[in-house]
């Protein structure tokens, strides 16, 4: 049935139950996996109220070490269950295009993500992006709530 399963996540508590039934699915179906962060653009007023002391090479670190924070949890959570999975990252201030785009560039067949993310003034600022995902994605969407 679905071969590839493409796995956004944003780090958040959710974010990583979500993973985490990836994982449940893809040894199921003996299906491969790909995690995938999009980190925002650099914003002198950002909703991190921390970070609008960076300069944007710091910043640019931050948001790295964090995206590969969240990749490494999934691809370790998926090794450990005998799951291959690669973990991949973009930079956006749009995160449902790119994981629309990147369920298309690394021929995922499935994209499973939580219903939500972070909450008070970052979701409020990030919106829907599974709403926005289910709108556009081409292929199939199975979210975890």
């Amino acid at each position: 049935m679905f071969k590839h399963i493409l796995v956004p996540t944003d780090g958040s508590r959710l974010s990583e139950k979500a993973v985490k039934q990836a994982i449940r699915l893809a040894r199921q179906l003996g299906a491969r996996m790909t995690a995938f962060h999009v980190m925002p653009k650099f914003h002198p007023s950002t909703y991190q109220m921390e970070l609008l002391q960076m300069t944007h090479g710091e910043y640019d670190q931050t948001r790295l070490e964090h995206a590969l924070q969240f990749l490494r949890y999934a691809e370790r959570a998926a090794g450990a269950a005998g799951i291959d999975c690669k973990g991949k990252h973009v930079v956006s201030d749009h995160p449902y295009k790119e994981i629309v785009k990147a369920a298309q560039k690394y021929g995922c067949d499935l994209i499973l993500m939580a219903s939500h993310g972070r909450r008070g003034i970052e979701g409020f600022l990030l919106g829907s992006e599974t709403q926005k995902v289910l709108t556009h994605s081409h292929v199939p969407v199975l979210v975890y709530r």
